[in-house]
């Protein structure tokens, strides 16, 4: 699961970062709102769910979280602020967020929030179960199902499977894989996107599926039938 992070203490958001990969979910960070209003407003980064400071400098979270709304973006907000008037708490709800916690928090109260709302919706990694052709993709226990075999996947194996898998029959370049599976600020080389690729291409062939991903030459990857592709 992918979150975006916005918060300009650099403390405490070193150490939800931190917690958060931990407990395996990607993250992206952003500690000024102009940046954090480009992120929040990217589709491709295939973010999840986003925890926003309130009071950001320069363009403040009620203002990213609304424009996210307008935009159609419907992921779980959780906004983190010293705001703790019931004014502000409403305001907050009514703007669009889906929760609200008042700073300090005890970041396990945050997981356990996080938790809640990707339990309630109906787009998180926990009720995802996808389907195509002959092959079944339980994100959730990173399982991939065919004919009644099933294999295990590994975290990023699973996050590459869900991209493609979503979208069927659509191109990714390998620009788009990183960004979308290992985040904005990953170092990794596009050559490991091929590698992760040969991976996912030898569990489909073990399960003896009719799914396949295509290389487009010169442009990228594509998931889909290997009597359609």
């Amino acid at each position: 699961m992918k979150i975006l992070l916005l918060e300009d203490d650099l403390d405490l958001c070193r150490s939800i970062r931190d917690v958060l990969i931990k407990n395996g979910y990607t993250v992206d960070v952003c500690n000024d709102g102009e940046t954090a209003m480009l992120y929040a407003l990217n589709k491709d980064c295939g973010y999840e769910l986003a925890i926003v400071d309130r009071m950001l400098p320069v363009i403040d979270g009620l203002t990213i979280i609304k424009a996210m709304r307008r935009k159609g973006i419907r992921i779980p907000v959780i906004i983190i602020t010293g705001m703790a008037a019931i004014d502000d708490r409403i305001e907050g709800l009514d703007g669009g967020a889906d929760d609200y916690l008042i700073k300090p928090f005890h970041i396990r109260e945050l997981m356990a929030r996080i938790r809640a709302l990707t339990r309630r919706s109906g787009n998180t990694q926990e009720s995802e179960l996808l389907t195509y052709a002959d092959l079944q993709f339980d994100r959730e226990n990173r399982r991939l199902i065919c004919n009644g075999h099933e294999l295990d996947l590994s975290a990023k194996e699973t996050d590459l499977m869900y991209t493609l898998m979503k979208q069927p029959d659509t191109t990714f370049s390998r620009e788009q894989l990183i960004l979308t599976v290992w985040g904005i600020d990953s170092d990794i080389a596009p050559g490991n996107v091929d590698n992760y690729i040969s991976f996912l291409r030898k569990r489909l062939k073990e399960l003896g599926s009719c799914c396949v991903i295509k290389t487009i030459y010169g442009t990228g990857y594509r998931f889909g039938n290997s009597s359609a592709i």
